[in-house]
């Protein structure tokens, strides 16, 4: 308690705060908290089939959280360690107490989780935003990488396509309040469709019950104060990244990273460019590309068994481990 914190206040702001439903933890995961100074992060884990398998770390994207990699998780557990990390923000981790969505300060938090915990370097793998943010990681800390995979990362485009702008003006001043009352009346449910159809290749894809798992995850954000507030913050940052040039431009550090890298492209994908696939390619070193003409924009989620399988070839390709 600080000293300016009347006695009692704490329990008072808990007994106002809102009722927030449980996260959902699909059979043989778990949820652990990691409290790091100035930051907590949920982490979401599957035990591996063995011991002694190399770690690998998961992260998600904007608006998404650790729930977006259970299924890769559970084909992948018989070659790797896997942990998936909620965002500052996101899922069940708590905003950071400083505030910083950017993507050099979600790159951070990760670092941060890795060092921590000791278990670099990781298999590393990323989508959208959380792609963004594994080529950061990868570049700047070249030790806590054994491999990178990424999931139509978030790589500054020239021409951003028409479905990506929404989500670029939730970084102007304003808009996030705006579009908050303009969407007061949607419905978990509708929300939970529009976003389906703009990040899939084929929402029909989605299955009875894990569309109402996704419905029920939307009714919890809602419920969340800071929601709207990691998201502008956060989307501000994906733009800021964007326009930063030099060595900390992030198409310059896809370049400097050393790990050997799986790229995936979705031909559907709304959000990130399918044509980006050539340039990542040129730009990261040691690359292979798997494209997937009906995908959209979580790969990982749509076609998981694909995305095993080309995360299995380049373990080979490294002699398993």
């Amino acid at each position: 308690m600080s000293s300016t914190e009347l006695p009692g206040a704490r329990a008072a702001a808990a007994a106002v705060a809102p009722t927030v439903s449980p996260v959902r933890v699909a059979e043989g995961e778990k949820l652990r908290s990691v409290a790091l100074p100035g930051l907590t992060l949920n982490v979401r884990t599957r035990p591996p089939e063995r011991s002694g398998l190399p770690p690998a770390l998961y992260v998600h994207g904007l608006g998404g959280s650790s729930q977006n990699w259970s299924v890769l998780m559970a084909l992948l557990q018989d070659v790797v360690d896997g942990e998936a990390v909620d965002l500052p923000g996101f899922g069940d981790s708590p905003p950071p107490d400083d505030g910083n969505y950017s993507v050099t300060g979600h790159a951070r938090a990760v670092i941060r989780l890795l060092d921590a915990e000791e278990h670099g370097p990781v298999h590393l793998f990323g989508n959208s935003l959380g792609g963004a943010v594994a080529t950061r990681v990868a570049a700047v800390r070249p030790d806590l990488v054994r491999t990178l995979t990424l999931v139509s990362p978030a790589l500054p485009e020239l021409r951003v396509q028409w479905p990506a702008v929404p989500t670029a003006l939730l970084a102007v001043p304003g808009v996030a309040p705006l579009f908050t009352r303009l969407s007061k009346d949607w419905t978990a449910e509708e929300r939970t469709r529009g976003v389906m159809a703009l990040c899939y290749g084929d929402p029909a894809r989605v299955s009875e019950e894990g569309f109402r798992d996704a419905v029920a995850e939307m009714e919890r954000r809602l419920e969340l104060p800071y929601f709207w507030d990691a998201m502008t913050r956060s989307a501000r940052g994906i733009v800021d990244a964007y326009t930063l040039g030099g060595q900390h431009g992030l198409w310059r550090q896809a370049e400097r990273v050393l790990a050997p890298t799986q790229l995936v492209y979705g031909g559907r994908d709304q959000l990130v460019s399918y044509r980006m696939a050539r340039r990542a390619s040129a730009a990261f070193r040691d690359s292979r590309l798997l494209t997937l003409p009906d995908a959209g924009h979580v790969a990982m989620m749509e076609y998981p068994e694909a995305v095993a399988q080309a995360f299995r070839e380049l373990l080979d390709e490294r002699g398993g481990s």
